[in-house]
């Protein structure tokens, strides 16, 4: 497929659009749920939409379109779709806003059946794979004023060159490949998201450089799982062709590094078994990148591991954070760790404590076990009882937050690079930031610092948030 010419057809029903909405004042409101990469793909539908001819609220009942952009990794999320559109059905009656959902749950035929069923009014329902084409559907939803279903179930392509709309002038977060082949057992999103697609190398670091050019100081690199870049493209012989010689992820990681204006690099999500030495070489010998490295861990039982499909044990994963301590200097680490796994008993469970005894993460991301229709951990005997779930969770978020303090003091009288963010939610009078190991910071200062890297000395901790001043 050539999808230059598919970009181009939806730059045709933009147009169409924005002469359709001249004149009218017309607003969005989006919620996005789950992880960053759909954050990255809010960004491009807010932009498609402000190309269109709307503008964004933050106030639904004055939308004219209210978008939502799904998560299916946990069943919270389903709850809070329902329950959003069960508040939408009356200013549906009212206004006749038109109502639009996509995402990753929008890929499972169960939900998209319930919605059809129990929600007739939702206009357009798109999935991961035709976010690309939202234009189009909303044109036809409009003008033909009919309901539009727009999900395929084949791997998607890559679109370069969609409108986006970034919702910081500071940070912003780069896609560098689209699915996952890992096919953890507890995990939708292979099947969601599809097979392993890698961006182009010029591809990204056009990006990049652009993003630069426009004053931004940080950038994330996103993927399912961001250090087997370019590796299919390898294995099936599909031609790369380099660009300042980039032709894997830690060759990327090093261009990024040169680029000028960019003053810090992130990466999630990475995974343990192909963190490779070349990647850790990278990351140490690499200014910009952050030392922060989150290296989700999910259980720290072998045999619980195993039947994740992690393919890799306790100590492989012990041994690699020696490693990576051992060569990236002022290295911390953050994770994500799955609590309930179908058959984990209170013995396996101890392990997971005492990886995170032993490795004293600075952020843990607690999960407890949600079963997805549709992996193979849905169908597993042994399903844990939710009570047994909770009290383990109690116990490992009680351990986590045991050390957080400790963690914390290690930065007070220290000084501290700080990437100002912006005034702190709670507290206008403060500016807030972050520090190479993404503590936030909040201190007294002039409000032109915001964008600008700042040293604090670190005067205070306090559990969530460290304290600092300016070090003159």
């Amino acid at each position: 497929m050539d999808t230059r010419n598919e970009v181009k057809v939806q730059e045709e029903y933009i147009a169409k659009l924005r002469k359709l909405n001249e004149g009218k004042n017309l607003k969005y409101n989006i919620l996005t749920m789950g992880c960053q990469l759909n954050e990255n793909d809010s960004e491009k539908l807010c932009g498609m939409l402000e190309e269109i001819g709307y503008s964004k609220t933050d106030n639904v009942k004055e939308t004219d379109i209210a978008l939502f952009n799904t998560c299916c990794v946990r069943e919270n999320a389903e709850d809070k779709l329902f329950g959003k559109l069960g508040e939408l059905k009356r200013l549906k009656e009212e206004k006749g806003l038109i109502i639009a959902i996509g995402g990753c749950m929008m890929q499972e035929k169960h939900i998209t059946d319930k919605i059809k069923e129990s929600y007739p009014f939702v206009d357009i329902i798109f999935g991961t794979h035709t976010l690309y084409k939202f234009p189009e559907d909303l044109y036809r939803a409009i003008e033909e004023k009919r309901k539009i279903e727009d999900v395929i179930d084949v791997d998607g392509e890559i679109y370069e060159g969609l409108p986006i709309k970034r919702d910081s002038k500071i940070k912003a977060s780069v896609t560098i490949m689209n699915g996952c082949n890992n096919f953890c057992t507890y995990c939708i999103v292979p099947y969601v998201r599809g097979r392993e697609r890698s961006r182009s190398p010029k591809d990204i670091i056009e990006e990049v450089k652009s993003l630069a050019k426009e004053g931004y100081k940080e950038i994330t690199l996103l993927g399912q799982n961001v250090n087997s870049y370019l590796r299919v493209e390898k294995e099936k012989n599909i031609p790369i062709e380099e660009y300042e010689g980039v032709n894997s992820f830690a060759t990327l990681l090093r261009a990024i590094n040169k680029i000028d204006g960019i003053e810090r690099i992130r990466f999630v999500s990475p995974h343990p078994k192909d963190f490779t030495d070349d990647v850790i070489d990278a990351i140490a010998g690499c200014k910009k990148v952050c030392k922060l490295i989150h290296l989700p861990l999910q259980s720290g039982n072998t045999k619980v591991l195993k039947e994740m499909n992690r393919k890799y044990s306790k100590e492989q994963y012990l041994n690699l954070v020696d490693k990576m301590k051992k060569k990236i200097p002022n290295l911390t680490l953050s994770t994500d760790i799955i609590v309930g796994f179908p058959g984990e008993t209170d013995e396996e469970f101890e392990d997971t404590l005492d990886v995170v005894r032993k490795v004293k993460f600075e952020q843990v991301y607690m999960f407890i076990y949600s079963r997805r229709v549709g992996t193979p951990g849905d169908k597993m005997p042994n399903q844990i009882l939710e009570e047994i779930k909770h009290k383990r969770f109690d116990r490992l978020k009680e351990l986590v937050e045991s050390q957080i303090e400790e963690n914390n003091q290690k930065y007070v009288e220290t000084v501290q690079k700080v990437l100002v963010e912006g005034e702190s939610k709670n507290n206008p009078n403060m500016l807030t930031g972050r520090t190479d190991s993404n503590k936030v910071v909040i201190f007294e200062g002039d409000k032109k610092l915001i964008g600008e890297m700042v040293s604090l000395k670190i005067v205070s901790e306090h559990m969530w948030y460290l304290k600092g001043e300016v070090n003159e």
